[in-house]
């Protein structure tokens, strides 16, 4: 765009000026119209004499810019950088010496008139209008006042200004979908700042795009065409002002202030990642190392059987811990170097015992648990050495369009060590061998990393977990959860749990996990059951230790060795309240009366609800009504004196047990006595 924007105006030719007289005829001077506001000057004055002389002059003058009236350009309109109208006049809009020529300016809440300087031979100088608003459109039109006042509308030129240019702006992923999706904040004076539609250009890649977008509320708006794991770069912003007027289109683009920003969206993951492990015997490592293919990484056979050598002069204390070369993972790549890298503490101590690590979900079953060797450090026989497995792991690659230069591996054992591998985009396959038995997690990630970006990796699509035992059995990860969980209620303390599983999944253990909900919602002083206030995990179907009146949740998860799937669907049950006994009534008088009971030892409840059945006087009916509610306490016995009965008055009197749960639980109705004051 040119540093300032001009529109010339080609309106309709204006009307022959009067011609004045031709020289030697008599009168000439004075057909000519004064201007107004200019007084006549009195015929005393020396001037006639010389105007007369000079008349020939100014007529010729005159003449000559008629004669160039075809060849000259109407009055000229221009906006400058710092949003000033710059209106000048031209040779061809002079229709009249005796006319004033005025400039209206529309556009802003009211109109304004300016007034070129009188002028003869030469034009005035231009007028200047200091416009308020930035991106508006302006309609400047041309007056001309003859000599008996009339206004006259010569043409009219439309020019728009420029909008002030955006100060900072802010990129950030959509969350919803950050591999295509960006949201795009932007900051630009709002005050006299007017425009219509944002102009975002930016290199995507090493192709230049550029596209008006509109759809912004508050300066922020939601980009979601881009393309994965492209780098996007010397993205700008321009505020862009457009108006229409006959039938022509305006159009003003504001300067580039901000600093040019750049932005990586975020890869799609591999797809379809899956793991093998193959079993090798030892007789067969020295055939097996070069059968693989070169993504293959078995270390070599001299190597492994010399980590495997235990040396019985090597105290604990002298084995290293780390920042050596790891044990359980050989790998091996196209170079005749062997690569290294850091060596986990355990990677010579196979056998110690993980008893202690996890509770839960982490926690080996004693099975498992029975085949590590002690934890005192006292010599003890040397269990069979982990024949080493070969894991195979295959992904394909991620859905296109997506730009990716290679996958991240990551191998996790035991969930205290860790491998970072990188691979080129080519390579689908990865192998390695597991030389230690444990729990293992694998993920497989895409980066993008080409362009000036900063790399981005994708979103984790899968996360495998298998175990190796330490005979070299190979669990795989357990991803169905229990269906159809029900509890059913056998007594006021114990419950039983169902659920259904695949056929496949038959053969694996379960994990029942109970919480009580009614333990939470008491004051810790008051709590009447303390049994599951924490997750308790069992291996068992039966629920024992239930205590009536309270709510609880369960949830089932199928296990498999050390492997935990995931938790089924929490289901919720209750336990109905036992209710009070021992209800005994002590009156007072003839309107008086107090009633007393004993709560079991065992049982939670929010709160006693006392109740009585009369006949009512006032309505002629005969209903139960709540008389008082008493809050639950630790004690077990509780005592409510009833005041203001009718004198040999007929009453039933009730105390119910009220339960936390949602919905509410009461026991019971049976608890009733009855008395005639």
């Amino acid at each position: 765009m040119p540093p300032q924007f001009a529109i010339a105006g080609h309106g309709s030719e204006p009307s022959g000026g009067r011609r004045g007289a031709e020289p030697g005829v008599p009168g000439a001077e004075e057909q000519r119209p004064p201007l107004p506001g200019r007084p006549r000057r009195p015929p005393s004055s020396p001037m006639p004499a010389r105007r007369r002389r000079g008349a020939p002059g100014a007529r010729s003058c005159l003449l000559w810019l008629f004669v160039l009236l075809k060849n000259a350009e109407p009055f000229q309109v221009a906006v400058r950088e710092d949003n000033c109208i710059i209106v000048s006049l031209e040779a061809s809009d002079v229709v009249s010496s005796s006319s004033v020529y005025v400039v209206k300016i529309a556009g802003e809440s009211k109109n304004y008139f300016f007034q070129f300087d009188e002028f003869n031979s030469t034009l005035p100088a231009p007028v200047v209008f200091n416009a308020k608003y930035h991106g508006l459109y302006y309609i400047v039109t041309l007056l001309v006042v003859n000599s008996n006042m009339v206004s006259k509308s010569a043409r009219s030129i439309t020019v728009l200004t420029k909008p002030l240019p955006v100060s900072n702006v802010s990129i950030y992923d959509y969350k919803p979908s950050p591999e295509t999706g960006v949201l795009f904040e932007i900051q630009y004076p709002e005050k006299y700042n007017v425009f219509t539609r944002v102009n975002i250009s930016y290199w995507e890649g090493k192709d230049y795009r550029t596209m008006l977008y509109k759809d912004f509320f508050k300066g922020k708006t939601v980009f979601n065409h881009w393309l994965p794991g492209i780098c996007y770069s010397n993205i700008t912003f321009q505020l862009v002002s457009e108006a229409t007027f006959n039938k022509s289109t305006l159009v003003e683009y504001s300067g580039v202030q901000h600093e040019p920003k750049q932005h990586r969206t975020v890869p799609y993951p591999p797809r379809n990642i899956s793991v093998q492990i193959v079993p090798i015997n030892r007789n067969d490592w020295e055939e097996h190392s070069g059968n693989f293919a070169e993504e293959s990484f078995m270390g070599p056979p001299e190597l492994i059987r010399q980590e495997q050598v235990s040396h019985p002069s090597e105290s604990p204390a002298e084995i290293p811990a780390a920042n050596t070369s790891a044990a359980w993972l050989d790998e091996r790549s196209n170079s005749s170097e062997d690569e290294s890298t850091s060596q986990p503490a355990w990677w010579s101590s196979e056998a110690e015992s993980s008893e202690g690590e996890e509770e839960f979900v982490r926690v080996l079953s004693s099975d498992y648990a029975a085949s590590d060797a002690n934890t005192s450090g006292r010599p003890t026989a040397e269990p069979p050495p982990f024949l080493p497995v070969q894991m195979v792991l295959t992904w394909l690659p991620p859905k296109p369009p997506t730009a990716f230069d290679g996958f991240h591996i990551n191998i996790e054992r035991e969930e205290n060590s860790t491998e970072f591998l990188t691979v080129s985009e080519d390579t689908h396959k990865f192998v390695a061998e597991l030389k230690e038995p444990g729990k293992y997690k694998l993920s497989v990630t895409t980066f993008s990393s080409s362009g000036s970006c900063e790399v981005r990796g994708s979103q984790s699509a899968k996360t495998l977990s298998f175990y190796i035992s330490p005979t070299g059995e190979w669990i795989e990860e357990l991803t169905e959860k229990p269906q159809h969980v029900t509890v059913t209620v056998l007594s006021s303390t114990t419950a039983l749990t169902s659920w259904t599983a695949s056929h496949e999944s038959s053969g694996n253990s379960t994990i029942v996990s109970v919480l009580s909900l009614t333990c939470q919602k008491q004051k810790e002083s008051q709590r009447l059951e303390k049994h599951y206030c924490t997750e308790v995990n069992s291996s068992s179907s039966l629920i024992e230790n239930l205590v009536p009146g309270a709510q609880y949740q369960v949830v089932v998860y199928l296990r498999k060795g050390p492997l935990v799937g995931p938790p089924s669907d929490p289901v919720t049950f209750s336990i109905v309240p036992t209710g009070i006994k021992d209800l005994t009534l002590y009156p007072l008088g003839p309107t008086a009366v107090v009633l007393s009971w004993n709560r079991p030892f065992l049982g939670v409840f929010r709160k006693y609800v006392v109740e009585m059945f009369y006949f009512n006087p006032s309505t002629m009916t005969s209903e139960w009504t709540t008389y008082y509610e008493i809050a639950a306490t630790v004690s077990l016995t509780a005592s409510v004196r009833i005041a203001n009965l009718l004198p040999a008055w007929y009453y039933n009197f009730r105390v119910t047990m009220v339960t936390w749960g949602d919905p509410e639980l009461s026991c019971c109705d049976s608890s009733t006595i009855s008395f005639i004051t």
